[in-house]
Parts: C-alpha cells; structure tokens; sequence
C-alpha cells in the first residue's frame, strides 16, 4: 500500500506532500476507457484513496466529481519501454582489477520518477583504497535535498572511515601541500545524475575534518571493519547535515542548501560486497534481499533488512522505550512518527529531532533574500512534539557470509516494495538471470478444481512463463511493479495508463521506484571455500 511519508494536516486539501503517493496502486487491469478521468480523481481530497473499484485506505467507498476533460492513456509498447528504460544503468566489473579478486560480477540498475524531481537517488562506488564495492539507495521525504546530499556523501565517510592510519596521512599530506588527493572512489554514475557542485567545497572541508579525527584516535590502525564504518558513517555524516545548518556559509545559496538537506529527510540502505561476504546498513523503509538458488533450481529471498516502520514491532517498542510513559499513544499515530513521519529512522528530519528553540532560531537566521520553497512547511511544529529527539539515523547491520548459491542482491526503495513482495522480486529477477521459469507439477487439491478454477490457474501459469522484454533485470521489476495484472501477466493497457500519468499527478498514484540488482561472482565464492 503505498503511503505518504509526511502527512500534513493543513495539507490535505492541497496537495499530496512527500515522495509517497497517498493513493493505493491500481488493482485490476480494466480498460482505459473504464478508468474515471484522472482531472475527476485529482478534484478529490489527497486523503489516500485508491482508484477504480478500489477502496480508500479509510475503507471508505470513492465517488468521483464530474468533470468532461480526460486523458489519452494510449502509449505503444515502445514508447513504454522508451519511458522505462530511459534511466537505465549497466556496469560489467573485472573479475580481478589489480588490486584483487572481485566479489561482484557486475551491477544493473534503474529509477523511475513518481515526483517531479525524482526523489530517489542510488549510488555505486569501488573503494580504491580498500577492498570491496558499495552500492546505496536513498529515499527522500519533504523534497529532495536531503536524499541528494546523502548520496553524494555517504560512500566517501564509509570508505574513509574503512581506510588505514598510513593511507589517511596520505590524504592530508596531499592537502596540507595543495597535491592531488589519492582517489577514494571510482563512482560509477549515470546519464542523470546530479551533484552540488555549490556545495563541493564544503563537502570536501567537513570530509577532511572527519578524516584528521579519525588520526587523531589513537585505536584507528588499519581502519575500521566494514560494518564499524558503515554504522559510523551513518551517525557521523548525519550529525554533519544538523551542524552545517547552524553555522555561517560563504554564499546564501550554500546556507539555503544546507538548510533545505537538514529539515528534508531520506531513509538510507548501503551494502558492502566483499569476498568475505555482504554488510548492509540500512536506517528506513528501502530494503536489501538476496535472491539465492536453491539445489532445485527454484528461487528463494532472504532478506538482510527490516524495514524500520510502524509494521516493524521491534521498532515501535525501540522508540517507545526513549520517551516517557505518558508519550506512549502519541509517539507513533496512524502509523506515523507523531502522525506524520512514516520511516523511523532516517537522515536529515532535523524537526524530529531538534528542540523547538533551536528550529526557530535557524529558521529565523535566514537572511530575507533567501527563498525556501518549503519555509513554511518546516516552521509547521510537531503535534505532541515534547521530548525531542524522535528520530534517529542509527542504522541497522546485518552481515552475511557468501555461499556459492547465493547468486544476487537486490536493493530497492519502497516504491518498489509497495507494489510487490521480496520474493515475487527474486523471482522476477532469477527468472530473469536463468531464463528458466519453473513451474511446479500440478498437486492433487489443484485436480479437484473446476473448469472456471482451473482456467484461472492455467492464466497465472501461462504467465510466469512469458518472455523478457528487458534486458536490464532492474528495468524487468519496475515493468513488473506497475503492470501485473490479475493473474500475474503484464497488462499493457495497465502499464500504459500508469506511465501516462502527467507530472502533477502521477505521484497521487505511485511512487518513485529505484531498484538496484548487484550480481555475485558464485565462481569466485567456490574457489574460496
């Protein structure tokens, strides 16, 4: 189901806030010209309700305002594919790069916007001067900013902090003579990607000052283990984020950024590939799955995240537990970080986690020349805001060692997961990889089936079995994600009217989808056990 991760109250006759759509997918494939107009639906109150014969999350029944405008849902399959595939991303990896042995074989990957920007960014890198690949996917809420930031920064403090005390004395040497840095990463970017090259130089100043603390430790040595650097990136980079919105900047644009990366939010999932095995981080609602291929040849997903929400009861009594007794039933409200906040982990959100005072004064010290899209949005206070902070970016590990049947991992954020299963993904993407769609014999309870029962069976069996259109197995999902019909096939006319969607619209009814699928090199893993 998918959901806002801001709700606003004074919001909801407006606009639908967030990166989330508020309402439900689609859950038929009926024809177009069966669908109510979309500038019918658009009349209606943001308040999550779903669309044809669907119900509103509230249980409530839709009714639709007449209007005589509508829309031409009518795309070809190539401009369909052409929509897909236009943020693609394919990178084959050296088995041995020089340095060693690689762990991943190569990397497909794609994104696919709801919001107008993209809220979504990914990142994959190779750490040069230490073993290993990172791949990150990154969620924003309130706006972009913050899931930019994140993605820009996030793998170079998990590299730096993975680096020893003699390669760290080498990057200050270099500053300290004004010589070129030794690269830290070689960062695999795509057609679409954008950076803050504004903000480059403050970047690189706060990066050097985590560095030069990590030389003034005296237990630094060879550098942190993986699962120690990604937990200490996580907390560092964030803490960054809030101080960078409290200081002075060179530029008021600077300081409007800085800003606007500290009151927007993004959840965060990075994994660490190694020969040794995987190391996820993940603080949020994105989610790693390991697609792994049983001695049958069926697929299986084992999942090396949870999803920090309100579904998630670990969660609810970890949070619970920080605040007092009498904050039990306000805490968490309609699922919602105090009613509005739907991940409960995440970077940025500094209004879940300043005190009030503190909000005030950075929001007042804004010069009168800056504009800020969202200055009132983030003036809006809390309801039951009483003992800050609520929210937290410390991420969660897991680690996992690498077998030779362990063929895939996928990361995606949870516009992918909101339209499907972590096991309907691995199978989509096995299936993908092998070509081969297994079909389990027909068991006796499926024998007793009638005539209508069994055609209905024969469909969802006819459709497992059908074709790739796509290459790119990323691509593969998101086509999945948005136009499975009834008995699992894919419905054109489903996936046409989804794409269709114009700008100011589409996010009411979708999510922005990124997904990521990091191929193992299961050769390699044999040969080391």
């Amino acid at each position: 189901m998918l959901a806002c991760h801001y709700i606003y109250p004074f919001l909801f006759l407006s606009f639908s806030f967030g990166h989330h759509a508020l309402y439900s997918s689609i859950l038929s494939c009926p024809s177009p010209s069966q669908w109510p107009s979309l500038t019918q639906r658009a009349c209606l109150s943001s308040w999550g309700c779903s669309v044809s014969g669907a119900r509103c999350r509230s249980g409530a029944t839709m009714r639709f305002l007449s209007t005589h405008q509508d829309l031409d849902f009518q795309l070809s399959r190539v401009q369909i594919s052409s929509i897909l595939r236009a943020n693609e991303q394919a990178v084959s990896i050296p088995e041995f790069d020089g340095r060693g042995l690689s762990a991943v074989r190569k990397f497909e990957s794609n994104q696919l916007a709801a919001n107008t920007p993209n809220e979504d960014r990914r990142s994959a890198a190779t750490c040069l001067q230490t073993k290993g690949m990172l791949f990150g996917v990154f969620d924003g809420h309130g706006g972009w900013a913050c899931a930019q930031a994140v993605s820009e920064r996030l793998l170079y403090y998990v590299a730096v902090a993975m680096m020893s005390q003699r390669e760290l004395e080498e990057l200050e040497h270099c500053m300290e003579q004004s010589r070129p840095v030794p690269p830290i990463l070689q960062w695999y970017k795509n057609h679409g990607d954008y950076n803050y090259r504004e903000s480059a130089s403050l970047y690189v100043e706060h990066l050097r000052v985590f560095w030069q603390e990590l030389l003034d430790s005296e237990e630094h040595g060879n550098g942190m283990s993986p699962p120690d650097a990604l937990y200490y990136a996580f907390k560092r980079l964030d803490t960054d984020i809030s101080l960078e919105a409290q200081v002075p900047h060179s530029s008021d644009l600077i300081r409007s950024t800085a800003i606007q990366v500290a009151f927007a939010g993004s959840t965060a999932c990075v994994a660490h590939v190694g020969t040794d095995g995987i190391h996820v981080a993940n603080a949020g609602d994105c989610r790693a799955v390991l697609g792994v291929q049983e001695e049958d040849g069926s697929w299986s997903a084992l999942p090396l995240s949870q999803d920090h929400n309100a579904q998630n009861q670990a969660e609810l009594e970890r949070l619970r537990a920080q605040h007092p007794p009498s904050e039990r039933d306000t805490v968490i409200t309609d699922n919602r970080l105090l009613g509005i906040l739907m991940p409960l982990r995440s970077f940025g959100d500094v209004r879940f986690k300043w005190s009030l005072e503190l909000q005030q004064s950075v929001l007042e010290s804004l010069e009168s020349g800056i504009e800020l899209d969202f200055l009132n949005l983030y003036q809006y206070t809390p309801p039951n805001y009483l003992s800050p902070p609520y929210l937290d970016v410390a991420p969660q590990l897991t680690y996992h060692s690498l077998r030779p049947q362990d063929r895939f991992l996928i990361l995606g954020s949870d516009g992918l997961w909101d339209e499907m299963s972590s096991e309907e993904a691995v199978r989509l993407v096995g299936e993908h990889l092998s070509g081969i769609h297994l079909q389990a014999p027909v068991s006796p309870t499926e024998r007793q089936l009638n005539l209508g029962q069994m055609q209905e069976l024969l469909w969802k069996r006819r459709a497992l079995a059908m074709p790739t259109l796509d290459p790119n197995a990323a691509t593969h999902l998101i086509r999945h994600a948005l136009g499975t019909g009834q008995y699992g096939e894919l419905c054109q006319e489903k996936l046409a009217s989804m794409l269709a969607l114009p700008e100011d619209l589409a996010r009411m009814y979708r999510d922005d989808i990124t997904a990521t699928v990091v191929y193992l090199n299961s050769d390699l893993v044999r040969q080391h056990r």
